[in-house]
């Protein structure tokens, strides 16, 4: 099951709200990463408290440990980790095209060896689909190939065309494993006429939803930019779009301008394991000495437990002493300031202020909505 409705538009940016059996989604929305069944220093009642309605879960790493037929056998992901939430699965594909030494490519999948052990494991698009389906994913992503930066673009196309090839088999087999939605990718790395080959060939076999992937692989924002500034208009308009691996609020709140509903990125969570903290005029390090007197909360405004219960000078202390508890509250902190962020830009479009909220975002004066 799954509806989509859009609610606000101003210029290209949009409002709306995903019905999936698990519940809804709120668009614009940000994903937290749970790589492997768990958010990082997180419990699954603390990451919807910050305000997420929807996770990722990483098909590479969860069907090696400890596989998706025993999270099956268990009881499907959202029992397994207690996420009773939608959860959207990868493909694993990121992952396994990154391992380019330890990977071998066909027309029918990748063979590989686990970072974990060296053991060999072979992923096509059906056994990805069965994967994700084992798993109980609400959102089932295609398998394709993930081209790095920069690449030719004769190397583009052929991964391009590859991947669609790939889209229409996982198309083929879906219903035979899941009960969710599947997604396809759009793919074409910078190259304007790949990407406008790349929707036609996905648009004719219909998904529920579209990727925007091979971005955020190392070719800087502007040039992200420029792709996403006709990407997103070549997917249908009524079907949810989704910008994979990004990103940084800058990142996101350009993307949406742009057209963009759904984003996922590891930056708030290992940003929070690393002393990072993410605020209106940007990140702190709260590890710099300059915290270690400073009896002010993380960030004025900010209701997360992180800000309301202890000060700057606390979790500095913390993170010096490599405490597990500055991992647990930074992080809640930073996923509570990304969704408060997606609640202020879902605000804006419905207000028809994006544009305003735009300019204070970029002055560090933005409100922050109610998450």
């Amino acid at each position: 099951m799954i509806e989509f409705e859009i609610h606000a538009r101003e210029a290209r940016a949009r409002s709306g709200r995903l019905r999936l059996r698990r519940g809804a989604i709120d668009t614009p929305a940000f994903m937290p990463v749970g790589t492997a069944a768990t958010v990082k220093a997180m419990l699954p009642e603390s990451v919807e408290a910050t305000g997420a309605q929807i996770i990722l879960g990483n098909t590479y790493h969860l069907m090696l440990r400890p596989t998706a037929e025993r999270i099956a056998r268990l009881g499907g992901l959202h029992t397994f980790m207690n996420w009773h939430r939608p959860i959207l699965t990868d493909s694993g594909g990121f992952q396994v095209m990154s391992m380019r030494g330890l990977r071998r490519l066909s027309e029918e999948g990748v063979e590989f060896r686990s970072h974990i052990d060296g053991s060999r494991h072979f992923v096509s698009p059906e056994r990805s689909i069965e994967i994700q389906g084992l798993l109980g994913s609400d959102i089932v992503m295609c398998f394709d190939e993930c081209t790095s930066f920069p690449v030719g673009r004769r190397t583009a196309e052929k991964s391009m065309l590859l991947s669609m090839r790939w889209a229409e088999r996982c198309r083929n087999v879906f219903e035979r494993y899941s009960e969710g939605c599947l997604f396809g990718i759009q793919q074409g790395s910078v190259f304007r006429g790949l990407r406008e080959r790349s929707s036609e060939l996905l648009s004719d076999l219909t998904f529920d939803g579209y990727a925007i992937g091979g971005l955020a692989v190392g070719e800087g924002q502007e040039t992200m930019f420029d792709v996403l500034d006709y990407a997103a208009d070549l997917l249908p308009a009524d079907k949810p779009r989704y910008l994979m691996g990004v990103g940084k609020p800058g990142d996101i709140v350009g993307a949406v301008e742009r057209g963009v509903d759904m984003f996922d990125c590891v930056l708030p969570t290992r940003s929070g394991r690393t002393g990072q903290a993410f605020t209106r005029r940007g990140t702190i390090n709260i590890r710099n000495a300059r915290f270690a007197d400073d009896n002010g909360p993380l960030e004025m405004g900010c209701h997360c437990p992180a800000c309301s219960r202890y000060s700057r000078a606390y979790l500095h202390h913390l993170v010096r002493c490599n405490e597990i508890l500055s991992s647990m509250l930074l992080t809640w902190h930073n996923l509570t300031f990304y969704q408060r962020l997606m609640a202020a830009i879902r605000q804006a479009v419905r207000q028809q202020d994006f544009a305003s909220f735009k300019t204070n975002f970029a002055t560090g004066s933005w409100t922050v909505a109610a998450a």
